[in-house]
């Protein structure tokens, strides 16, 4: 009878400790950290994680600096990854102020990194689960404002705001208002001689020639 009770508790210890094994397997999950990690400004962007990302419920991680969403996780947050090059002709987006630098030639799988911040964030989203990159990024803007911009894109390739997007305004030049002619004056009118009256010549007198009386 005692044996059987060591069993039964054996039993029960042992799947305790399963479920437990079980349990943080499914919470944790494995990744490297950044080579920045450590810095101060990482540990702020942590503390604002979201909940859900995208609908998907936060899960832990065991490396510093990290974070990751959905079951099996879908989304994962390393910060202190290198800074981008400021030259870089990466596609920009910009969502909620934030700029992220995205390459086209990791696709299907989308990449971002933060672009004028420093640590940067790099955000890797496995888009064959439907998710939308503007979504998963607007979720995460709240946290990652917490690293300050030091620069900007100049000319975002697209720009979302609240989850919609925005349309990039295009300068164009202000026409310059045609001048109004000033009116031409009113040629005074010519004036027209008045004519000379012509002197009147003195008419000398007729001399008439006296006839001489006949005798």
């Amino acid at each position: 009878m005692k044996a059987t009770l060591r069993q039964t508790a054996g039993a029960v210890l042992a799947l305790g400790l399963l479920a437990t094994v079980l349990t943080g397997c499914t919470q944790a999950v494995a990744l490297q950290p950044a080579a920045d990690a450590i810095n101060p400004k990482c540990a702020s962007v942590v503390t604002h994680f979201p909940e859900t990302v995208a609908g998907l419920p936060s899960r832990e991680t065991n490396a510093q600096a990290t974070g990751a969403w959905g079951s099996p996780a879908t989304v994962l947050l390393h910060c202190g990854v290198a800074v981008p090059d400021p030259t870089s002709t990466l596609v920009c987006v910009t969502v909620d102020g934030i700029d992220w630098l995205r390459d086209p030639a990791k696709d299907p799988v989308f990449a971002f990194i933060t672009y004028g911040r420093d640590p940067a964030v790099e955000v890797v989203i496995d888009s064959s689960k439907g998710l939308s990159g503007n979504t998963v990024l607007t979720d995460l803007s709240l946290a990652v404002s917490a690293i300050p911009a030091e620069r900007q894109c100049v000319t975002p390739d697209e720009s979302i705001e609240g989850g919609l997007p925005v349309d990039t305004p295009t300068s164009s030049a202000t026409p310059v208002p045609t001048a109004t002619p000033l009116p031409t004056a009113t040629p005074a009118p010519s004036v027209i001689p008045v004519p000379t009256t012509t002197p009147e010549r003195a008419v000398p007198p007729t001399q008439f020639a006296t006839d001489a009386p006949s005798n």
